[in-house]
């Protein structure tokens, strides 16, 4: 099958995600990279998930930036050039940059560039006085930070939502390792990360009553029937989260609910029944745990916050 668009860009998006579905789908435990629940229906999803009751990330680290964001800035100092990977609506971030001294500018990076654009016109609307750069890119490969007009004193990569924690830990040292280069020898990172706690918790945060994380997670079915083409009768997977006790980690699932055979393009897939699709990781860490990783690709951690019951903690981390 021939992907063709009026956009060169976007065509070779397609390309790459058709090629990252053939892979994923024809391994033994069939995988797809959780990066393409991301299209702007994807986004808003995800924005849900950050309101529900058993979703307790979200609420637990915007109380704690709330209630230290006057340390945080004061860290990251005057005149910064802050940078986020994923940074869907930007909602924490308006916080901290509120907080922060004569910034230099703000550069949200995102795959979804739709979604991207209307966050963007939001937050120049918003912040007048700071200069905004959005950029569409995949933050896992190279990218181009664009230069602010005045002077930055240091570049500060910000990762909030403990999305480090969706990356295998040898993929979470290379991101690390990425951060660091474009932080630069006097940069910084400052980065969230979900910490270890009860299994009962973390399991309702990933199977929430209302359904939203499961519609969330067929939504990469959903972007694949859109945009490639693709075969997947949805009515015919259903989600569910469970934890792995031995790498740490909540994994998402879509089982296949019987035996069938789905179309990609020119590529079938067999799926027995209960078989699945590996669609996400979320690591949980120790704050030493992360520390050692965070040491191992040349980065030390400076300052940890945490809320009072240990369950999240928002790290910042400079060169050794």
């Amino acid at each position: 099958m021939t992907i063709a668009t009026t956009n060169p860009a976007a065509e070779a998006a397609l390309h790459t995600m058709l090629e990252d579905v053939i892979t994923g789908l024809s391994q033994g435990q069939k995988t797809l990279p959780s990066k393409y629940f991301y299209d702007e229906r994807g986004s808003k999803l995800f924005d849900d998930i950050c309101e529900l009751d058993e979703y307790y990330l979200t609420r637990t680290e915007s109380s704690l930036m709330q209630a230290r964001v006057g340390d945080i800035a004061s860290v990251i100092g005057p005149n910064a050039l802050l940078v986020e990977y994923g940074s869907g609506s930007s909602l924490k971030t308006r916080l901290l940059l509120r907080n922060l001294v004569q910034p230099a500018g703000y550069v949200p990076i995102d795959i979804s560039g739709e979604y991207l654009s209307q966050v963007g016109h939001s937050l120049k609307a918003e912040f007048p006085e700071i200069e905004i750069m959005p950029v569409v890119a995949d933050f896992t490969k190279s990218f181009a930070i664009p230069s602010p007009s005045v002077e930055e004193a240091r570049r500060v990569i910000y990762f909030p939502g403990s999305t480090i924690g969706n990356f295998q830990r040898d993929d979470a040292k290379m991101l690390l390792a990425g951060m660091a280069d474009n932080a630069g020898p006097i940069g910084g990172v400052l980065i969230g990360v979900d910490l270890d706690k009860d299994r009962d918790v973390l399991r309702s945060a990933y199977n929430d009553s209302k359904g939203v994380t499961a519609e969330f997670n067929l939504n990469v079915l959903k972007r694949i029937n859109d945009e490639l083409g693709g075969g997947f009768d949805l009515a015919k997977f259903r989600h569910d989260a469970v934890f792995n006790n031995v790498h740490s980690c909540i994994e998402m699932h879509l089982i296949s609910t019987q035996r069938q055979t789905v179309k990609v393009c020119t590529y079938s897939f067999e799926f027995e029944e209960n078989e699945t699709i590996l669609t996400e990781y979320s690591h949980k860490y120790t704050v030493d745990a992360f520390g050692l990783m965070a040491n191992d690709v040349g980065l030390d951690v400076k300052n940890v916050w945490t809320d009072s019951n240990n369950m999240f903690a928002v790290m910042y981390l400079e060169r050794a």
